[in-house]
């Protein structure tokens, strides 16, 4: 790699040699960056909200089998990424990745569409925790708040925590992972322990067979990679954390592997715990979270039901708040190579103190608010509406992005670090992975109507396949005109790397 085409970060400073302002460092550990990955998976909410959706009209009783599978695929796809991690750290992840791999011109459009997932990745998990907030607070307390005071107390506290930097969010969503993940733990032990429900335990919800024979497949097959969301973020810490050579690999198979067990072991005990045709027949009621609810109130006790649904909360707070540090982590790191004249002196600078992205930060929450308030104003539900809508169009950006990296590792390894280079790892790892996530798309593009469920007739989602589009069309037609008339700023595209971990 020519010198000139490098904008290298130093390792000591907030403000590096060449001038590029960089995130403060050594500020989070492996724990750190597991708990931040994980956030973004959202465990309650995932269980709560997509497990019985899946039973009812995707996977059936193959709903664990379907975690397994999106298991293994991910683990797959995670050996090539994490590989690739241990050459190069950079914020921007995927951006950065991409652009060793396959160029500047591939890599600013995967940055961009990237950044545009994680942008509404948080609104729509503002628009689950007001309805979970809304729900719980009027049932337990009654008290009936509007949706949207509760959106605006989440826009807030994402905005503070993103100020004061990674380390006050990472303090934040330990202890809230951990109380949502010990309650459905609790949960899925004392089914086991008791032996299941009336039918005892079955094999038959893990049987990979299973996954297929319920009422949509690849419906149920989207969901289970949907549940994993954000998993990837891990790369984006790698600047902050102490060690990211060790640790972004690692952090990244414990949050693909560990979740995925967590998932189809909860999943499992959830289903056994009522039996499998009254698990079923929960899962199609108007009650659809007695899925869980259910097994917990008859084998831990009604206590456990009310902290789940507070939990329900906390957990869809801690993932938009991790949603919320991915996007500004994008918006800086795009910001910060000066792309955009400009951009460098506003959204890519940090916070003198705290070493954090507090512009980006700002702007994100900005186009947020803009959102939250559009979706209120046409009068759509926070989780019909708002939630379900906007996660399908980043879910849909996002997946995208991670096959094109898939393609960006085997590319990078054909051309370097022949040291390394893998007939597995960096080749049939990444390839098998990459192929397995446009699957998932396609899968995503035939069930679209589906998993919108009542908005299947919305216009959001029918722009949904060309909104993703243009932002690609626009990051490639950018960086080509760059290339023509402004050689100097394309040669940056992707290229802010910290100079003690990126291998040359």
């Amino acid at each position: 790699m020519e010198p000139s085409a490098t904008n290298v970060l130093s390792g000591g400073t907030e403000t590096s040699e060449s001038g590029v302002s960089r995130l403060k460092p050594n500020v989070i550990g492996l724990l750190g960056v597991v708990f931040m990955a994980i956030a973004t998976a959202a465990p309650i909410t995932a269980m709560t909200g997509n497990v019985p959706f899946m039973m009812s009209s995707g996977s059936g009783i193959g709903t664990p089998a379907a975690f397994l599978l999106a298991m293994v695929v991910l683990g797959i796809f995670s050996v090539g990424f994490t590989t690739m991690s241990k050459h190069i750290t950079a914020t921007g992840a995927f951006y950065g990745f991409i652009s060793f791999g396959l160029g500047r011109t591939v890599g600013l459009a995967a940055g961009l569409l990237a950044a545009f997932a994680y942008m509404v990745f948080e609104p729509s998990l503002i628009g689950i925790f007001s309805y979970f907030a809304h729900n719980t607070v009027s049932d337990q307390i009654g008290v009936d708040v509007p949706w949207w005071v509760f959106a605006v107390i989440m826009l807030a506290i994402n905005a503070v925590g993103t100020w004061f930097g990674v380390a006050v969010a990472e303090r934040l969503l330990v202890v809230l992972l951990a109380t949502e993940v010990t309650v459905l733990s609790i949960m899925a032990v004392s089914v086991l322990f008791h032996g299941g429900g009336p039918e005892g335990i079955s094999l038959a919800p893990i049987n990979p067979i299973n996954a297929f024979h319920g009422a949509s497949a690849g419906l149920g097959l989207f969901f289970a990679f949907w549940s994993w969301v954000g998993f990837e973020s891990t790369a984006m810490y790698g600047e902050e954390s102490k060690d990211p050579k060790r640790i972004i690999p690692r952090a990244t198979m414990i949050a693909v592997l560990g979740v995925g067990a967590f998932y189809v072991f909860v999943s499992w005990m959830a289903i056994s715990g009522s039996g499998q045709d009254k698990a079923m027949e929960l899962a199609g009621s108007d009650n659809p979270m007695n899925v869980f609810f259910g097994p917990t109130e008859t084998y831990v006790g009604h206590w456990a039901v009310s902290a789940m649904q507070w939990l329900m909360i906390t957990g869809s707070l801690a993932c938009g708040m991790a949603f919320h540090n991915c996007a500004a982590r994008y918006l800086y790191a795009l910001g910060r190579e000066g792309a955009i004249p400009g951009l460098e002196n506003t959204i890519g600078r940090t916070h003198p103190e705290h070493g954090s992205p507090h512009i980006a930060g700002l702007v994100q929450t900005v186009v947020a608010a803009v959102l939250v308030l559009a979706f209120g104003l046409a009068g759509k539900d926070p989780y019909a509406g708002l939630y379900t809508l906007l996660a399908v169009l980043g879910t849909m950006a996002i997946l995208i992005v991670q096959a094109v990296c898939s393609f960006a590792v085997m590319a990078y390894f054909r051309n370097n670090h022949p040291e390394t280079r893998h007939w597995f790892k960096t080749f049939l790892a990444p390839l098998i992975g990459g192929v397995a996530m446009l699957g998932v798309v396609v899968l995503l593009v035939v069930n679209m109507g589906t998993a919108a469920g009542s908005e299947a007739g919305s216009l959001v989602l029918k722009a949904t396949p060309y909104l993703v589009g243009l932002v690609i069309l626009a990051g490639l037609g950018y960086a080509t005109y760059l290339k023509r008339r402004e050689p100097a700023r394309y040669a940056l595209l992707g290229r802010a790397v910290l100079e003690e971990t990126h291998e040359r």
